[in-house]
C-alpha cells in the first residue's frame, strides 16, 4: 500500500446538531496514510462529531465520505461512560471487540505497558485515578491495534510523565493517527498537517505543519486580507463621495455618479471575507462571599494512595501523612503528585465535607469544579444549571454571565450532557462566578478548554479573594496564578 494513499475523504460533507445548529458545511478534506494529523478548533465547533462521522457513529445529511476499504479505525474517547465504570479491566478491553478474544490478557498486558500503567485485571476501572483513566483509554484504541487511531484530548488528566510517555509514542508510531488537542506544545513535537475546523464558517481548512505553522500561515493570511480589504474600503468611500458630488450637478454629471455608485458596489462584493479567529470567553472575575473570617478551610491529615507513576499492582494502599495548613481569605493552595497518588480523591472529599482530617469554617460556600464535571445535573439545560446555583435567581444577570463564557441563545437551553467536554467546563466556570464561594477546589480546570481561554481563566483564578485549592499538570498555566502554598502528595 502506497503512503501517499488517501484512507479518509469528506466530499461536500454537511452535517448537523439537532434542528438548528450546523456543525458542517459542505466540507471538504482527505486523510493520507501514516500521516500525523491535529484537528483543532473552538470548543464546541463539532471536533469530536467528525470523528463520529469518520467511525460512523453519526450519519451526514449530505455529501459522502469515503473510507478506504478494510480500513480498521479505533478511537480513544476523552472520558469513560459512567455505564462502564463498574467494569473489571478486562470487562473493558473486552468490550472493544465484537467477539470474545480468549487470549485478551496478555493482549492487556501489552497495550497498558506501552502507556506505562501496570494493574490487575480484574480492577474496577472507577478505581483509578483521571490520568489512570486517560491511559487506559488511550490502551484500549491501541489493543485493536487500527489502521487508524484517533485520539480526543488525550493529554488530559495526565502528569508530565504521562505527557512525555504519550509524545514519544505518538513520535514513533507507524501508523495513521488524528488528534484532538488544544495542548501547542504537544501538538508540535509530532504533528505533520493540521485539519482546523471554523466555527463561524462550519468549513475545515487544511495545512501542513505543525500548529505553529499553521498560526504564521493564518496570521499572515489575515494581514494580507485586511490590508486588501482597507484599500477597497478607501476606494468605495472615494467613489461614493464623487458620486454624490456628481449627482448633484445634473444632467449627464448623474450618469457619472451611477457609474461609480455600480463600481463602490463592486468593490462591496470584492472585499475579501477575512478569517475570523476563535472567540475568547471575556474576562471574569470569581466574587468571593461575603463575611469571610478567621480559617475558612484547616488540614491537619491527608490519605495518600501508595503509588507510582505506572500505577503498579501496589497501587491503592492508604498511607495517612500528618501535617497542618490552614487557608484564610486570600490564600490559594497548590495541590501537587503523580497520577494515581489521590489528588482527585482526596479534593473530592474535601469538596463533600467527609475528610477526617480537614475542617471547613461554618457557613463556607464550596464552589467544586470537579475533572468529570459529574457534579453538574446533565439532565438539566444550562439556564436550569445556571439559575439554580444562584443566591437570588436573576435572570438578566445569569444571561450576561453566561454570553461571556460564550454560552449563546442556542446552547443555553441544551441539556448538559449534551454539551461538548470543552462546554461543560465553561458552564462550570460560568456556575462558579456565579456562586460566590469563599473556598474554591479545581481538579485540573484547563482540560478540555481551548488553549484562547487559558489566560483569561487563569488571571481569574489569580485575582480570586477567598481560598482556593488548584490541581494542575500544566506549568505555564499555574505560573500565572499566585501560589502562597504548596502540597506534594508524593513526600
Amino acid at each position: 500500500m502506497s503512503k501517499e494513499e488517501t484512507i479518509v475523504r469528506f466530499e461536500n460533507v454537511s452535517h448537523e446538531f439537532g434542528a438548528r445548529k450546523t456543525i458542517l458545511d459542505e466540507v471538504n478534506f482527505s486523510v493520507r496514510r501514516n500521516t500525523k494529523i491535529t484537528l483543532m478548533g473552538q470548543n464546541g465547533a463539532g471536533k469530536s462529531t467528525i470523528f463520529k462521522l469518520i467511525i460512523g457513529d453519526e450519519k451526514p445529511e449530505s455529501g459522502a465520505i469515503h473510507i478506504s476499504p478494510r480500513l480498521t479505525i479505533a478511537t480513544a474517547r476523552q472520558v469513560i461512560p459512567r455505564s462502564e465504570m463498574e467494569l473489571t479491566i478486562r470487562e473493558f478491553f473486552q468490550k472493544m471487540f465484537n467477539e470474545k478474544i480468549y487470549d485478551i490478557d496478555p493482549r492487556i498486558d501489552r497495550v497498558l505497558d506501552v502507556v506505562n500503567l501496570h494493574a490487575p485485571h480484574d480492577r474496577i476501572v472507577g478505581s483509578f485515578s483521571g490520568g489512570q483513566q486517560a491511559r487506559i483509554l488511550l490502551a484500549s484504541a491501541l489493543i485493536q491495534d487500527p489502521d487508524l487511531l484517533l485520539l480526543d484530548e488525550p493529554t488530559n488528566n495526565l502528569d508530565k510523565a504521562g505527557i512525555e510517555h504519550l509524545t514519544k509514542f505518538l513520535i514513533e508510531y507507524d501508523k495513521t493517527c488524528i488528534v484532538i488537542s488544544h495542548d501547542a506544545a504537544f501538538l508540535n513535537s509530532f504533528t505533520q498537517g493540521v485539519l482546523y475546523l471554523d466555527v463561524h464558517k462550519h468549513k475545515v481548512e487544511q495545512y501542513m505543519g505543525n500548529y505553529s505553522d499553521v498560526l504564521k500561515d493564518i496570521t499572515a493570511r489575515v494581514e494580507k486580507e485586511n490590508m486588501k480589504n482597507a484599500q477597497f474600503e478607501k476606494n468605495i468611500i472615494a467613489n461614493k463621495e464623487k458620486a454624490s458630488f456628481f449627482a448633484n450637478k445634473g444632467g449627464k454629471m448623474r450618469l457619472v455618479a451611477k457609474k461609480m455608485r455600480l463600481a463602490a458596489e463592486e468593490m462591496e462584493e470584492s472585499k475579501v471575507n477575512v478569517r475570523r479567529e476563535d472567540k475568547t470567553i471575556r474576562a471574569f472575575t470569581i466574587p468571593v462571599q461575603e463575611n469571610l473570617l478567621g480559617e475558612i478551610l484547616k488540614i491537619t491529615s491527608y490519605t495518600t494512595l501508595k503509588s507510582n507513576s505506572s500505577g503498579s499492582p501496589a497501587a491503592g494502599k492508604p498511607k495517612i501523612h500528618k501535617k497542618t495548613i490552614v487557608l484564610k481569605k486570600n490564600q490559594h493552595l497548590l495541590l501537587m503528585g503523580p497520577n494515581g497518588i489521590g489528588k482527585s480523591t482526596l479534593l473530592e472529599s474535601i469538596a463533600n465535607k467527609t475528610s477526617k482530617g480537614v475542617e471547613i469554617g461554618n457557613d463556607v460556600v464550596v464552589g467544586y469544579y470537579r475533572q468529570d464535571f459529574a457534579n453538574l445535573n446533565f439532565e438539566a439545560t444550562v439556564f436550569e444549571e445556571l439559575i439554580s446555583v444562584m443566591k437570588e435567581p436573576f435572570e438578566g444577570k445569569m444571561r450576561s454571565m453566561a454570553s461571556g463564557f460564550l454560552i449563546t441563545e442556542d446552547i443555553i437551553h441544551t441539556k448538559i450532557g449534551h454539551l461538548s467536554e470543552g462546554q461543560k467546563g465553561l458552564v462550570a466556570f460560568a456556575s462558579l462566578a456565579l456562586l460566590h464561594p469563599g473556598l474554591l477546589i479545581l481538579d485540573e480546570p484547563t482540560n478540555h478548554m481551548n488553549f484562547r481561554h487559558l489566560p483569561v481563566i487563569a488571571a481569574a483564578l489569580d485575582a480570586y479573594r477567598g481560598a482556593m485549592i488548584l490541581v494542575s499538570h500544566v506549568p505555564e498555566f499555574v505560573s500565572k496564578i499566585r501560589i502562597d502554598e504548596k502540597l506534594d502528595l508524593a513526600k
